[in-house]
Order: C-alpha cells, then sequence, then structure tokens
C-alpha cells in the first residue's frame, strides 16, 4: 500500500523464486500488480478501477477481464455485508456470504483478510479454503471495537476444527480452547481440583465460595486411579465420568476436565488459571501449581471445608449402618 516504490520487480523477483505474492491494492493503478498471484480490493476499490458494476454476471465478467489483464492467478473482492468473492480464471467463481452476526467496527477487516489469506497459502493451503479461513477471521474483527486482532484460538473455534462445547466435560484441548477465548474476553478463570467422590453439601458450599473468585470455574478430577493411590483400596466408590457428570451438574462448576497424576501441577501449569483455589489446611506454598500461577501474575486462595461433613464420614456412616442391619 505505497510502502514499496516498485512492486512490479518485487513480484517478477518473487515469481523467479515460484514464491506467491497476494496484494490488498490502493490506487486505481493495479498495473504494477501484473503478474501477481493474487489481489484483494474491496468493491469500490474494483469499482473505480474497472467501472460500474450493475450486475452478478457483469461483476464476474469484469473480474475474469482484470484476472487477464494483469496475469492473475485469482482475484479476491471483498464486498462489506455481501461477503466475498474469489475468482479464478477457467473456474467457476466461489462465493462466501458474510459470516458476521454483529458488526461494531470494521476498522482493519481488510488487513485481517490480507494477513489471513497470507498465512494460509504460505501454510500451503488452497485459496478457496484461505478464503474461507480469511471469511472467518474478518467475521471476528469486525464484532471487536477499534482495531483488533484475531487469535488462532477464536479462528479455531469459529471453524469448527475443535469441539468446542460451552461447558460440562471436557478434554483437556477443549479446556485449553475455552480457557483461551474466556481470558480474550476478560473474564477471570478459577480453578481447583478434588476427588469429589462422593459429592455432599461440603463440596457444594465450597465450588459456590470458588465460583465467587472469578468469572469462570474449572474443577480438576482424579481418575480413578489417581484416586486409588491416594485414598487406597476400596475407593473411589464412584468412577471418574460419573464424579464429573455430577460435578458439570452443578450451576457453580462451568468445565470439568480429568487429570491422571497424583497432582494436577501439570494440568494447572499449562492452563494458569488467574485464581487457583484449595481446600483444606494448606498452605500456599504447598499447594500444587501455586508457584506456576503466582509466577504468571495470578493469586492462589485457600478456602476452609464445612467441618463435620467428609466423603470418608459418609462411608463410615453407611458401612456402620449395614452393620447394624445385619446384627
Amino acid at each position: 500500500k505505497g510502502a514499496l516504490s516498485n512492486p512490479a520487480r518485487l513480484i517478477e523477483l518473487a515469481n523467479a523464486e515460484n514464491k506467491p505474492v497476494v496484494v490488498d491494492p490502493k490506487g486505481t493503478d493495479f498495473k504494477k500488480y501484473h503478474g501477481a498471484t493474487l489481489i484483494t480490493p474491496n468493491m469500490a476499490e474494483f469499482t473505480a478501477v474497472m467501472g460500474e458494476v450493475k450486475s452478478e454476471q457483469q461483476l464476474v465478467e469484469l473480474a475474469n477481464k482484470l484476472c487477464s489483464d494483469l496475469a492473475l492467478d485469482a482475484l479476491l473482492v471483498t464486498r462489506s455485508e455481501q461477503g466475498m468473492t474469489l475468482f479464478t480464471p477457467g473456474e467457476t467463481e466461489f462465493h462466501l456470504p458474510a459470516k458476521a452476526k454483529e458488526v461494531f467496527d470494521v476498522t482493519g477487516a481488510g488487513d485481517t483478510v490480507i494477513s489471513t489469506l497470507a498465512a494460509c497459502i504460505a501454510a500451503g493451503e488452497s485459496l478457496q479454503q484461505s478464503c474461507v479461513m480469511a471469511n472467518l477471521a474478518a467475521s471476528i474483527v469486525v464484532g471487536k471495537l477499534g482495531t483488533s486482532t484475531v487469535t488462532t484460538t477464536e479462528l479455531a473455534v469459529a471453524a469448527g476444527q475443535h469441539n468446542h462445547p460451552d461447558g460440562g466435560v471436557m478434554t483437556e484441548e477443549q479446556l485449553a480452547l475455552a480457557v483461551s477465548a474466556a481470558k480474550q474476553r476478560g473474564e477471570k478463570v478459577v480453578m481447583t481440583n478434588g476427588c469429589f467422590d462422593i459429592l455432599h453439601a461440603g463440596h457444594v458450599s465450597y465450588l459456590d465460595a470458588a465460583a465467587k473468585l472469578g468469572d469462570r470455574l474449572i474443577v480438576a478430577v482424579n481418575t480413578d486411579a489417581s484416586v486409588q493411590a491416594l485414598k487406597g483400596p476400596g475407593r473411589p466408590v464412584n468412577p471418574v465420568q460419573r464424579r464429573m457428570a455430577v460435578l458439570a451438574g452443578l450451576s457453580a462448576v462451568d468445565w470439568v476436565v480429568p487429570f491422571s497424576e497424583e497432582t494436577p501441577q501439570r494440568l494447572i501449569a499449562g492452563i494458569l488459571p488467574d485464581v487457583l483455589v484449595k481446600g483444606g489446611d494448606y498452605k500456599v506454598e504447598e499447594i500444587a501449581g501455586g508457584r506456576e500461577v503466582l509466577d504468571n501474575g495470578g493469586t492462589v486462595k485457600v478456602l476452609h471445608f464445612e467441618e463435620g461433613v467428609s466423603t470418608t464420614g459418609i462411608i463410615e456412616t453407611i458401612v456402620k449402618q449395614q452393620s447394624y442391619g445385619k446384627s
């Protein structure tokens, strides 16, 4: 866009090395882009060069003429609320409708399109797939105020490349995406962990208190093997999938994820929540993952459990009642 004094020479050199060149054109002299792989004028820029467009058929004809005149591999015309259309010589035009649900600010949308296209083409994607990703990226950026960027997480979620449920039981990969998206929205993420073998009132009270420390609450749950290593034979009473399903049903809990190690330190270090919470009489320096969270600028909190209620106590009560029934 004017920063290069001789784009024609640069395009010539790039073509000699078989390097693709994508151009977001400026002005009305498109001849200097002769031989480029792809140019991406908006509708106003296109009509300023090719004249008024009165129909879709005329747009196709003028686009094909421009491709021929400039020896382009393809031409992408961005069309605001009408989306964007890719024209490739000898092929049917490829139209992508606009994806934005809400438009707050179109500043930087063109820059987002060209940069996403360049990244996708450099990664080996086809022109059509690159345009699909560019269209999604533009739909994300116009939904933000001011000049904004698009993260790879936002793009992956928008493209449906990852299963990204709003809440409930998740894999570590799904959780990482959800947490990244939440942080992009400015939400404070809280994380805690435990066995939660037999969910009781003390657990519910504790999780309610933890949830109030932020906007989103993650509960990491020990797998069955991990519980047995910590609690001994006969535990857990409930398998991990059932324990997670019950936790996911609580209004205080947003995301539930399993971990197989004795402590969730690795998981916490990967997620890096804003607030790490642990129940009991721990000192902050004793809490697994606490150092990583603090080093990242987060906080670590210790919440006390409700007295007189515990999974062990419930199990002992059940055993006593059964023995009374037999006597």
